[in-house]
């Protein structure tokens, strides 16, 4: 007896000749949206029905050959879990040199339900994540030969990354978050881009004001726009009721991603004083049972869900640019669960074409330093992906 397809639903339900179209499918899209104009977000999830992507890397470098033009951001690789990061480093500095530099480099700790499937400490992932990166971007940027590295988790000999990554000093970084504040101020603070996923604007503006209030505290400079991301469930149409269609197909992420509290929170993932919220799930995203029950609508109100004609998508997204005090870098998560290719294909022409083009100007982008002085690739404003 299964409980949640996020966790404990057998593989023998998987069809690999279906799982081959499907592949070949997701590919398809991404290559669509680089002709569309548009940039690209990869994820991966493991060892879950939820996300057929368990290795980010592999379909990332299959578009750093297929796709021409678009930023390439792997959001991201799960560096809190893997026994080497400096494999890691390797295959992202091949993939920054196969697409001529256009690798966005996502590090992030994993969801809580994987941590039972890779057997990981939930109270040492903070750690592990950004001792990781530390050493992913010491591999990076050592140019006069091999280091070694002694680390609290990480004990490296022999350091010496061929390639070298082709932006230099390397590749935009960016980090992924909820509840801890933190870590999006560390995130910042050293130069790269925060991003969030399905969370309620209220949470959001909390969040990214947080940082900034950080940055005004501490006498560092205050971010610009695109140091800042959100994803949410987006679906463009010709009329209000063929985008409510669409959207109720990418919501099938959300309605279908439930596992058991025991998997949500793991004691140890969050700080103690988020662990309550954590686990009832009053403000972790809209994946969780306590949003979920509001419906559509809730998520429509509080901009985890836009869609609409491109005249009220476009209208919603300037609405929460507004209210949660701008933002660089809208991630649209524009196909889920059993949504064919030619659905998907009209949604997002639609957004390339009438809605994008309308948000160009939208936020600020930073100089060509980051905050602690190093070089950065700046990204177009308002960068925007496909999930």
């Amino acid at each position: 007896q299964f409980t949640s397809m996020r966790v404990n639903l057998p593989n023998r339900v998987y069809d690999p000749k279906i799982g081959a179209e499907l592949y070949n499918m997701y590919l398809d899209q991404y290559v669509l949206a680089d002709e569309l104009g548009l940039n690209c977000m990869i994820n991966e999830h493991h060892q879950t029905a939820t996300c057929l992507n368990s290795a980010g890397p592999l379909p990332l470098a299959i578009l750093a050959r297929q796709t021409k033009n678009a930023r390439l951001c792997i959001l991201g690789n799960p560096v809190a879990n893997l026994a080497d990061p400096i494999r890691c480093a390797e295959e992202m500095a091949m993939i920054d040199n196969i697409s001529y530099g256009r690798l966005d480099c996502g590090f992030v700790r994993g969801v809580p339900y994987e941590l039972f499937a890779s057997n990981a400490n939930p109270t040492e992932t903070s750690e592990r994540l950004w001792e990781s990166i530390d050493l992913i971007v010491k591999a990076w940027t050592t140019k006069d030969g091999p280091f070694n590295y002694e680390g609290k988790w990480l004990h490296k000999r022999q350091v010496n990354v061929w390639p070298r990554p082709y932006q230099q000093p390397h590749p935009p970084i960016w980090t992924t978050g909820g509840s801890d504040l933190g870590h999006a101020c560390r995130t910042v603070e050293r130069g790269f881009t925060f991003a969030m996923f399905l969370t309620p604007y209220e949470r959001l503006a909390q969040m990214f004001m947080g940082v900034r209030n950080y940055c005004r505290d501490e006498g560092l400079p205050a971010p610009a726009d695109d140091q800042f991301a959100f994803m949410p469930l987006v679906a463009v149409g010709e009329t209000e009721e063929e985008a409510r269609h669409f959207i109720d197909g990418v919501f099938w992420y959300v309605t279908h991603n439930k596992s058991e509290s025991q998997f949500r929170a793991p004691p140890g993932y969050v700080e103690r004083s988020l662990y309550a919220d954590f686990l009832t799930g009053r403000f972790t995203g809209g994946r969780t049972d306590a949003i979920r029950n509001e419906g559509m609508e809730y998520f429509r109100r509080n901009h985890v869900a836009i869609y609409g004609t491109p005249d009220a998508v476009v209208q919603q997204i300037e609405e929460l640019y507004e209210k949660i005090g701008g933002f660089g870098h809208l991630i649209a998560m524009l196909h889920a669960g059993d949504m064919d290719f030619d659905t998907t294909a009209k949604s997002m022409t639609l957004f390339a074409r009438e809605v994008a083009p309308r948000l160009k100007n939208l936020g600020t982008k930073r100089d060509g330093f980051g905050p602690l002085g190093q070089r950065r690739t700046v990204m177009p404003r308002n960068a925007i992906g496909t999930a």
